[in-house]
């Protein structure tokens, strides 16, 4: 594990941090989701800003059990899956630092986040996220905290930073959900919102979230590849992750449903074969809708699909494709947009 500089080290002995976390055996009893006493009456508080009065909170974070004695002050997020859930609770503020971002944050965000410092385009490095002196670290994957990452969950823990990670990516039998579900969503809405100490504003957008799913009404099950990246080998939303999942709620058919998998890889000829009726082109900076377009254009087998030939594409952002604050909206644009071509209503 590549140690952090001498004057980082020292730096971090000064800080007095509100953090205790204790690394735990994983475990296949259940899923992650459920907070603990003190995090369950956290969510029933209404206070206005973080409050002490609700901790300590203990969480079990993909095995790894966290335990907040203060509301964190110093946080860093890494994916904007999660630097968009701090911000949707209220706590942008709070933020001295962001990495890996999947693309711009929404509009209704994009105000709270403007003057956050960006650590790194991919995860950062131990030291770069020393230097901002963190007392909390949130996650939006496992691989996330490695030693070659951001660092191993127990050496942070021994500098008093306190570690989570988005609960739909956790890898592990019992904690991995099995299919995520918008009740897992919210559950990590709240879960994050006890853990900032912002109870009331995570109950807040669960209650926005669950209307604007209230309101969508789902399509007749047009079939759908959803394809996240990859050229040679297309990378798509297989049977029990987030694009399974928002999928369903749009009452869309996942050509891949039957995978047991978050994501996985297919063929061309298997897309070719399944003629889908509509294909959801993920639009990243490293891999662009417009890219993708051209590629299914450029290529025999596939230009000769129905859905190319009249370019019956949904377009969807990376950032809205994983687990977060973005899914229900998302949902709602689905529909919109399989609507407007004339299909599946």
């Amino acid at each position: 594990m590549r140690a952090p500089a001498r004057t980082r080290l020292a730096l971090i002995g000064l800080l007095t941090l509100p953090v205790a976390v204790v690394a735990a055996c994983s475990s296949t009893d259940g899923p992650a989701a459920t907070p603990s006493a003190a995090a369950s009456s956290a969510a029933t508080s209404s206070t206005a800003s973080p409050s002490a009065a609700a901790y300590p909170v203990t969480v079990d974070s993909c095995g790894t059990e966290v335990t907040l004695t203060a509301p964190p002050r110093r946080i860093v997020t890494i994916k904007s899956s999660t630097t968009e859930m701090v911000a949707a609770l209220g706590a942008a503020d709070r933020l001295v630092g962001t990495a890996f971002s999947d693309g711009p944050p929404p509009a209704d965000l994009a105000a709270a986040l403007a003057d956050v410092p960006v650590l790194s385009d991919k995860v950062p490095g131990q030291e770069a996220l020393l230097e901002v002196e963190p007392d909390f670290v949130y996650g939006g994957w496992e691989s996330n905290f490695s030693a070659d990452g951001a660092g191993e969950r127990d050496t942070l823990a021994g500098y008093g930073i306190g570690t989570y990670v988005s609960p739909a990516a956790c890898k592990e039998p019992g904690y991995q959900p099995d299919p995520l579900t918008f009740e897992a969503v919210f559950d990590e809405i709240r879960e994050a919102g006890a853990l900032l100490g912002e109870p009331a504003a995570a109950e807040r957008v669960v209650a926005e979230q669950q209307a604007t799913l209230d309101a969508v009404e789902p399509l007749d099950g047009p079939s759908v590849v959803w394809w996240s990246s990859g050229d040679d080998t297309p990378y798509v939303g297989a049977g029990i992750g987030a694009p399974q999942m928002m999928l369903d709620a749009a009452g869309l058919t996942n050509v891949f449903a039957d995978v047991h998998d978050t994501w996985t890889s297919a063929g061309w000829e298997e897309i070719v074969a399944a003629d889908p009726d509509v294909i959801v082109l993920v639009d990243a900076t490293w891999n662009s809708a417009a890219d993708k377009k051209a590629t299914l254009a450029a290529n025999p087998a596939t230009a000769a699909l129905a859905a190319v030939q009249h370019e019956r594409y949904v377009v969807v952002p990376f950032a809205a494709t994983e687990a977060g604050v973005r899914n229900a909206d998302t949902v709602a644009d689905l529909v919109a947009q399989v609507t407007a071509l004339g299909i599946g209503g």
